[in-house]
């Protein structure tokens, strides 16, 4: 069986053909394309969604040639990006990728780009041309490499191209044809990336060795509870809850991290965790990093878990002593099955009698003293571990098998892409775009970073929009009259909140949909990303307004965080805006400094290729091996 097949705009193509292959890369014919897996055909025009993509794909043809390929909006069929060549991939992969087929599923070239080959190097992509073949004239592209060589690479050989993405504003050295500069580099890159696998699979089989709690079988009311979700789960959703609660049946400590895009569902599967651990008589405990998310979380749990005999309770140091003691003297008895707390929980004086579970929601945030304790915690105890920040999809498809990952990439349903503009500062338009969202019923977050002046503000758009009822919300408040303030805009006594970022860590306010950021030009992509999946999250329309002073002076970075932020709104956008992020801060952070030096010597995608050949290759056993047999094995 074919383990990919692709797509290129100029392709001699036959839909029939085409839509046959996908059927046995067990692809399901439909009338119209709604979830992954779907193909529609329509005369000349394919739809269709696959497995590996954000969005739906749209492939129409002209006189048996592909005229074009874009991704676009299932809703309202409006284009998302227009793509030079696309990779397919099966939903299930039945034999393991070679190395020549690019993870990325897109290749978009524009001349003067820098691009990987895979048996050459790095080059920069020069134009299209033909060539004479045996089969006639065929396309092209022309690659450049040092010296002003060419290399010309037929379009039927465009899976050995990829474009070259790396870390930082250098640009890479080209590499010469014929040279040996590549062959060491590529060689160098599958040694870090195979001593890199090797670190992350001694941990894992460290932790295999060690005793665990096997979770009994889903109990009936497990069945009963998953089918008292109000929504349709994703796909994604279905496939996680699985995996978690896999593992949760293993008899070893489960260390699994859920991967998802902001709003794709992470909390419903936490909460199915949860449920289960106490269905096998364990307590289960959700670590966040604010007293606003707890309370969230209480919220979300304690509605959800409604009808059924368990005890959910909050505990974080704003509560009075007297239930501070309450509540530690339930966990301690058993009474509480489920607490969600701050690093409260962490305190010496908790005990718990039989914790089993343990959620943690956005490690990063907690200081380094908490995460030694949980490091300790993830040796006894099952410990599931939520993120919202999404890493690339390549870096995942990389990683799958040398740690436990689970992937939430598909959008709820009737949700709709955030329109994002970045826009100048003036009156006129920020009392236009509030009074849009009162008139709608709707609530507005109004993000300024700075404490000390963020009451002018509040004043300002109060002046500006007399008609809204304003709130302030910052770190530095006591915390009653922080969460006075929350609960205000959560319960719409607060029409606009005018808030530092200490919103952007999960909270779900439906009725919050238009977000305008000031000096926007200030914030990282990460953060500007998170800020905007504060609104959006349900199923009505939402806006975000990047606004910067009325004459910037931007810095090239700045420049290209607005810009990824305005051309990335499509749903499940977050592993795009994630490649862009890591573009900019480098990918020390992520992979550590040694490994990021193989990245820019190889391009981001060959690495991740690296990565998941060197997996493969310590998951079957090998030893050390040689130079001359880590070269053969990138051949």
């Amino acid at each position: 069986m074919l383990e990919y097949t692709r797509l290129y705009v100029g392709q001699h193509q036959s839909l029939d053909r085409l839509v046959q292959q996908l059927l046995q890369f067990e692809y399901r014919r439909v009338d119209e394309v709604v979830d992954p897996g779907d193909v529609a055909l329509r005369g000349g025009v394919l739809d269709l969604f696959p497995a590996t993509f954000e969005s739906p794909l749209r492939v129409e043809l002209d006189g048996g040639r592909v005229a074009s390929i874009r991704s676009f909006n299932p809703k309202t069929l409006d284009t998302l990006d227009r793509h030079t060549m696309v990779v397919i991939l099966p939903r299930r992969v039945h034999t393991k990728l070679s190395i020549e087929v690019p993870f990325e599923a897109f290749v978009d070239l524009q001349e003067g780009d820098y691009v990987v080959h895979v048996d050459h190097g790095i080059g920069r992509y020069v134009e299209r041309t033909m060539i004479a073949g045996g089969g006639g004239p065929q396309e092209a592209l022309v690659l450049e490499y040092a010296d002003g060589d060419r290399l010309y690479v037929p379009i039927d050989q465009l899976h050995l191209v990829q474009k070259y993405v790396a870390f930082g504003a250098r640009a890479p050295a080209l590499h010469k044809l014929g040279g040996t500069g590549w062959e060491r580099a590529k060689t160098k890159a599958y040694i870090g990336a195979w001593t890199y696998a090797k670190a992350l699979l001694d941990l894992q089989a460290k932790r295999l060795a060690l005793p665990g709690f096997a979770c009994a079988k889903d109990h009936a009311w497990q069945r009963e509870f998953e089918a008292a979700f109000p929504y349709r789960e994703t796909p994604d959703q279905l496939a996680a809850t699985s995996e978690v609660k896999r593992s949760m049946e293993e008899p070893r400590p489960m260390d699994r991290v859920l991967l998802g895009d902001v709003g794709y569902g992470k909390t419903e599967v936490a909460i199915r965790a949860a449920f289960k651990a106490v269905m096998s008589h364990q307590q289960a405990a959700v670590l966040v990093p604010t007293t606003i998310l707890a309370w969230q979380h209480y919220r979300t749990f304690t509605k959800r878990m409604q009808g059924f005999p368990l005890q959910v309770e909050m505990l974080t140091r704003f509560q009075s002593e007297a239930d501070q003691r309450r509540i530690a003297q339930d966990v301690a008895s058993g009474r509480c099955d489920v607490v969600i707390g701050t690093h409260r929980l962490l305190s010496g004086d908790i005990r718990f009698k039989d914790l089993g579970l343990l959620i943690v929601d956005e490690e990063q945030r907690f200081g380094v003293r908490d995460k030694e304790r949980l490091k300790q915690w993830r040796t006894q105890l099952d410990v599931l571990t939520l993120s919202a920040t999404p890493i690339p999809r390549t870096l995942y498809l990389a990683l799958v098998g040398a740690r436990d990952l689970s992937l939430l990439a598909t959008p709820p349903e009737n949700r709709h892409p955030i329109e994002t503009q970045v826009v100048e500062d003036r009156e006129a338009s920020m009392r236009r775009w509030i009074l849009k969202e009162l008139d709608r019923k709707g609530q507005v977050y109004v993000i300024h970073n700075r404490v000390r002046t963020i009451h002018q503000t509040a004043e300002r758009i109060s002046r500006l929009v007399p008609e809204a009822r304003v709130g302030t919300a910052h770190g530095q408040m006591d915390e009653r009259e922080l969460e006075d303030v929350m609960m205000a805009f959560m319960e719409g006594t607060i029409d606009v909140l005018v808030t530092t970022t200490i919103i952007e860590s999960g909270i779900d306010i439906p009725n919050a949909n238009t977000l305008i950021v000031r000096d926007a030009q200030a914030f990282g992509l990460a953060d500007l990303y998170q800020l905007r999946g504060r609104v959006g999250r349900f199923d009505r329309k939402a806006y975000a307004y990047l606004v910067v002073s009325k004459d910037p002076v931007l810095s090239a970075e700045a420049r290209k965080r607005l810009e990824a932020m305005a051309e990335h709104t499509a749903l499940g956008s977050g592993f795009k805006i994630a490649m862009e992020d890591l573009k900019l801060r480098g990918a020390g952070n992520l992979l550590g400094v040694e490994q990021s030096g193989h990245v820019s010597a190889v391009g981001f995608d060959l690495y991740c290729r690296l990565l998941r050949e060197a997996v493969h290759r310590v998951r079957q056993g090998a030893g050390a091996a040689s130079h001359a047999e880590l070269m053969a094995e990138v051949r």
